[in-house]
């Protein structure tokens, strides 16, 4: 009977023996040889963020700030971001709601070029309370705190060009006109910078007309202009298209003996210059190529939380006919 018990007893213990082997994560970790991986796959890396951004300019009709958006595009395609263009033509209301309608889309950056330097705060005012970050390209807005970064031409040294190149066709001075665009702050600061290379070289400025920067309008002005002033020695232009237009309609005119100046160093303009008998005098030329691409590494930088430079001026050149072929007429610099 004991030997019955025992047998029993025997068996019981060799079966509690076996259960608490097949147990799994008893007692602390450092006891268990074996750790419970459930729910502990390897996960799979988290995708890339994939950036969109926003591009507002002046004016698509102007060949400079299409040449600026591809660049820009180019850049960020690149590196397989995206980028949303919007055309405000020349209106800065419709540039202020085009800007919402960036912010309503959630945008990571926007790459602005304002219509008006001023009156394009409340847009930057928007931007900032949703957080989106802001790249100024080729003008400046007034409001620089709204600004994260900007990226330009040093448009003052620009206009000094052309100045510095009219005094020494005109050392004995003459009449001028400027076709300007006060809106704009990079036009500004290029005809400050010629104002300045010929002051007391005897030069009389017989008038000055706000053409918004367009071809057509600057056309019809300076139609104006010649009919008003039998004596035009030259005229200064804020950009490549108001010059363009001042040519057109001096050339209607039949006039000769005027020096025209401008700034973008457009294909356009380089054009003019290597025609025989001009009347196209010289052009400051900038790089939108080379601006945009700045502009994108930078608006990557910024939204990747890299360090970025706030200000950053690209070198302009003066192309005149004497060395228009250096640089050639069917591109930008």
């Amino acid at each position: 009977m004991k030997k019955r018990i025992l047998a029993v007893l025997t068996v019981c213990m060799a079966l509690c023996l076996l259960a608490a082997g097949c147990k799994k994560n008893v007692g602390t970790p450092e006891d268990n040889a074996v750790q419970d991986t459930e729910g502990q796959e390897d996960k799979e890396p988290e995708e890339e963020r994939q950036y969109v951004f926003g591009y507002s300019c002046i004016d698509m009709e102007n060949p400079y700030f299409d040449v600026l958006k591809l660049s820009i595009e180019t850049a960020l395609d690149e590196q397989g971001y995206r980028l949303i263009t919007k055309d405000p033509g020349s209106d800065v209301n419709v540039q202020i709601e085009q800007i919402q309608e960036l912010i309503d889309q959630q945008v990571d950056a926007v790459f602005i070029c304002p219509v008006d330097w001023e009156k394009i705060t409340p847009a930057l005012e928007a931007l900032d309370e949703a957080g989106i970050p802001v790249i100024n390209v080729d003008t400046q807005v007034k409001e620089m705190g709204y600004v994260d970064a900007y990226v330009g031409s040093d448009n003052k040294n620009a206009g000094y060009l052309c100045g510095e190149d009219l005094v020494s066709q005109r050392p004995e001075g003459g009449r001028i006109v400027i076709l300007e665009c006060p809106s704009m702050n990079s036009v500004n600061e290029r005809i400050t910078g010629f104002e300045e290379a010929i002051a007391n070289a005897g030069f009389e400025v017989l008038a000055r007309a706000d053409v918004q920067g367009r071809k057509d309008t600057a056309q019809s002005e300076m139609k104006k202009l010649l009919e008003e002033y039998p004596q035009i020695d030259a005229v200064m232009c804020g950009n490549d298209q108001t010059a363009l237009g001042a040519l057109d309609a001096i050339k209607e005119a039949g006039r000769d003996g005027i020096l025209v100046y401008s700034v973008d160093g457009s294909p356009g303009m380089k054009s003019e210059l290597a025609k025989p008998g001009t009347s196209a005098a010289g052009t400051s030329a900038q790089s939108p190529i080379h601006i945009g691409r700045t502009a994108a590494e930078i608006g990557l930088a910024i939204v990747g939380g890299e360090k970025y430079e706030k200000e950053t001026y690209e070198e302009t050149i003066f192309i005149n006919r004497e060395n228009v072929e250096l640089y050639g007429t069917d591109g930008w610099e």
